[in-house]
């Protein structure tokens, strides 16, 4: 147990280091190619972070040789985007009210394009919608449609990139890391900062889920709870220390983008990953994930329509997930 906590703190302080170079690198990488800071977020980002779960999706629905194998792949794809829609805002939430002083805020209202993110609460809906909708029915040509969720996000990456746009703010940007002496590195040297960051990020992913696997056995705690409740967590934890580490540099609009473009990747590339290689159809537990995602969803389209949201309302949202918790460890024994 004791190296097992060893190597839970230290696969996370990993992946938090990683972050820092990751984000560092993502952002002149993109400058690089000339894109708007939005889309450095919401596609760039979002991508490279969701890399890692991605993988495991389709390990499991492709690779996988038993009906549990395959059952991780889609609750994988069901977890990802309630941990997101709860966690992952209250995080930026939580770190806003925390950094509140050091970004010399007056009030608690976030920084933000709201008429972007509650567009993009809006698309990221219609999309989970017909996920789950799918996930309730069986008919023939059903393994047919996940292309319909790769078209989904094609466009969804065409629009961001197309009206994504920079604030003064995010114009500012640290040295690249393995470079501090260029002032304007090349795209060669932020890709190759990206690239080594992204391997340490999932190999310490990797590590991490591990652990916490462990750590939930040695504890006694049933597999599914888990497999439903903490694994989408550690999967999500890049793109939550991104997050962090935007919002201590005053760029809330990037950490923010970069969770509503990891939750599209996860309604989209994930979903036809399990739309191609499984039944997709879903159990108790997975609906409770979709009814509460939608309501998370919802929620937070309402918050961002009105043009003013508070990072203690934001932090709020997380009480969903403790709804799901609730669920899955009394309501779905198994």
């Amino acid at each position: 147990m004791f190296l097992t906590l060893i190597l839970f703190f230290s696969s996370a302080g990993a992946i938090y280091l990683a972050c820092e170079y990751f984000v560092n690198g993502i952002e002149w990488f993109g400058r690089r190619l000339n894109l708007g800071a939005t889309a450095v977020g919401s596609v760039l980002a979002a991508f490279g972070t969701a890399l890692p779960e991605s993988a495991v999706t389709f390990m499991s629905v492709v690779f996988g040789t038993t009906p549990d194998q395959k059952d991780i792949g889609v609750g994988a794809a069901m977890g990802g985007p309630l941990v997101l829609a709860t966690l992952g805002y209250a995080v930026v939430g939580l770190a806003l009210l925390f950094h509140r002083r050091r970004l010399e805020r007056d009030t608690h209202h976030i920084h933000a394009d709201h008429v972007r993110l509650s567009r993009d609460q809006v698309a990221f809906l219609a999309v989970f919608v017909v996920k789950v909708g799918l996930g309730l029915v069986a008919f023939a040509i059903k393994p047919w449609l996940g292309i319909l969720f790769l078209a989904a996000y094609a466009i969804y990456v065409w629009r961001e990139i197309q009206e994504s746009d920079t604030a003064p703010k995010e114009e500012e940007i640290e040295p690249l890391k393995i470079r501090p002496s260029e002032l304007e590195p090349s795209l060669k040297w932020a890709g190759l900062q990206v690239t080594l960051a992204l391997i340490v990020i999932s190999a310490a992913s990797h590590v991490f889920v591990g652990q916490l696997e462990s750590i939930g056995t040695n504890l006694q705690w049933p597999p599914h709870l888990v497999a439903l409740l903490l694994s989408p967590v550690a999967t999500e934890l890049p793109e939550m220390m991104n997050a962090l580490i935007w919002i201590r540099q005053g760029k809330e609009r990037l950490a923010l983008a970069n969770i509503s473009g990891a939750m599209m990747i996860q309604a989209t590339i994930p979903s036809a990953l399990g739309i191609f290689f499984t039944p997709w159809l879903f159990d108790g537990p997975l609906m409770a994930a979709g009814v509460l995602t939608t309501l998370a969803i919802v929620f937070l389209w309402q918050l961002f329509r009105r043009g003013a949201v508070d990072s203690r309302v934001l932090v709020a949202v997380s009480a969903l997930y403790g709804v799901f918790a609730l669920l899955i460890a009394f309501y779905f024994p198994r």
